[in-house]
Formats: C-alpha cells, sequence, structure tokens
C-alpha cells in the first residue's frame, strides 16, 4: 500500500495570494483513480463539459478570485440543469456570453470547488502544507532543502508512519522549469541520503519525485485550491494579514482533513503537531 502526495505551491509571486504555501495532498493509491473518475464526473456536472478541452487550466486564482464571487452573486442560484447548460455555453462561446451563461460559469466553478472538497473528505484524503510566515526566515541557500519542505516531509513521514502497515509515499510535484527541477532533486537527494532525519524518513517516503504537468494532473488541480485558500484564509500564530470573508466556507471544508499527530520531543512527552503547519 503507498500513498500519494501530491505538492504544489501558492503566492510565491506575492501578488495573488498574501502568504507563501507549500501545500500537499495525500490519498490512498487504491483510492486515487476512483477519486480521478469522481472529480472528473463532478465537472460534467458543473460545466456540461471538460473544463479544459480548450487549453483553459483549473486554477484556483480563476475559479476563486473576487471576479467569480462577484458574478456569481449578480444573479439569484439557477437550478442545475439550466446552469450547466448555460455555463457550457460560456465556455463553448468565448467572447459573445451573456449575463446568464457568465452568472451561470461562476456558480459552476463555485459549485465545482465544494464538490471537490466533499469527495476529498469522502476518499479520506490528508492535507500537508508548511505557510511562510516570513519569508526572510527561510533559508535560501539553494545546496539545501527548504525548511517549509523539511517540515511537510516531516508530517507525512509523521502521517505514513501512524497509518497501519506503514505504506510507502510517493511524492508529485508540479511541474518546475527545468532547472529548478533539477535544483530541487538535489536538494532532496542531499536531505534524505546526507542528513540523519531525512535518512530516517526515507524508509517512508520515496525521495525522488515524480514531475507532472498541472493542468494534465486532477491531484495537482485539487492541491492548488488547497494551498489557495490557506494562503488567504489560515489564520493562526503570526498570520495576521486580511482574509476573504467568502472564502471561508471552503476553508471549513479543508480544515477536517488536517492531520493530528503527538511525539515525544524534548521532555514533552506528547507534543502536538498538526499537518498544517507556520514555518
Amino acid at each position: 500500500m503507498a500513498y500519494f502526495l501530491f505538492i504544489d505551491e501558492s503566492g510565491q509571486d506575492h501578488h495573488d495570494s498574501p502568504y507563501e504555501v507549500l501545500a500537499g495532498v495525500a490519498i490512498q493509491d487504491t483510492e486515487l483513480w476512483k477519486f480521478i473518475k469522481d472529480v472528473h464526473d463532478v465537472e460534467l456536472n458543473c460545466f456540461g463539459r471538460r473544463y479544459r478541452l480548450d487549453g483553459r487550466e483549473i486554477k484556483a486564482k480563476k475559479f476563486l478570485n473576487k471576479k467569480t464571487f462577484r458574478l456569481a452573486h449578480q444573479l439569484e442560484p439557477i437550478n442545475l440543469l439550466e446552469r450547466t447548460e448555460w455555463a457550457k455555453q460560456a465556455l463553448d462561446n468565448g467572447e459573445t456570453v451573456t449575463k446568464n451563461q457568465l452568472t451561470a460559469l461562476a456558480q459552476a466553478k463555485l459549485s465545482y470547488v465544494k464538490q471537490v472538497f466533499q469527495l476529498c473528505q469522502q476518499y479520506r484524503c490528508k492535507i500537508f502544507a508548511s505557510i511562510v510566515a516570513d519569508p526572510t526566515k527561510v533559508l535560501s541557500d539553494t545546496a539545501m532543502l527548504r525548511k517549509d519542505y523539511i517540515y511537510l516531509f516531516e508530517r507525512f513521514y509523521y502521517f505514513l508512519e501512524d497509518t497501519p502497515g506503514e505504506p510507502r509515499g510517493i511524492v508529485v510535484f508540479d511541474e518546475l522549469e527545468k532547472t529548478a527541477s533539477h535544483i530541487l532533486l538535489t536538494q532532496m537527494d542531499r536531505y534524505f541520503k546526507n542528513t540523519v532525519k531525512g535518512r530516517s524518513r526515507s524508509s517512508l517516503v520515496i525521495p525522488e519525485p515524480f514531475f507532472v504537468h498541472s493542468d494534465l494532473t486532477t491531484g495537482i488541480q485539487v492541491v492548488d485550491f488547497v494551498a489557495y485558500l490557506l494562503s488567504w484564509n489560515f489564520r493562526v500564530g503570526g498570520l495576521n494579514k486580511p482574509s476573504r470573508d467568502e472564502l471561508n466556507r471552503f476553508l471549513e471544508q479543508i480544515k477536517p482533513l488536517r492531520y493530528r499527530t503527538t511525539r515525544e520531543i524534548g521532555s514533552i512527552k506528547e507534543h502536538e503537531i498538526w499537518s498544517v503547519t507556520v514555518v
């Protein structure tokens, strides 16, 4: 048995999101294909077609931006049959769309996100994340694996260690620019081979990741939504930048997907550890 961990970043440009977030969504290997098929069914039910048919990509910054909420609320909720038909027409017709079609498309986007998170709950997915409160405190030495990555892998390792049978963890990244991918591979190789903790965690987390195209990989599309929501609305400790009230309902859907465990650390017998943490 194994768990796939799909990983994506949000907020690195400090424009679309207030905080840098490295996030992961884990799902058991035997459940992955069923989950993907159900997500595709949700996509068809919401849009009447595959959203990406003409080059569009399912991205949080397009589905959950302020404009989508504004358009979704310019009319009353549209019944499912009409909404799906009009949303499809909006996608098919491009620039020549009506107010009804634009509204239906926006409402369909929000419904899609809601239903995908319901599937995450149904399939017992777990979310992991490192939220960077202060980027200046994250090591920028290209020879070393960054602290946010170490924290994420640590918590994924704890989850695998606690799971009966100690399943292996398979890491899947959203494809980076080729040079950046090589740098990350080298950093992970050094961490998992040359550090005590890394060598220990490599017993469960397979250190060599897969890189995939986000527009072709359902798991990466899902974790993109998670990273976006955590950046905008997850507020603990020193995370005090303004949030967006309209996103709270989606945040409440993913909070139960966090994993909580305890470990003996120093003099503390049961130190509480959450899968979503602030770096």
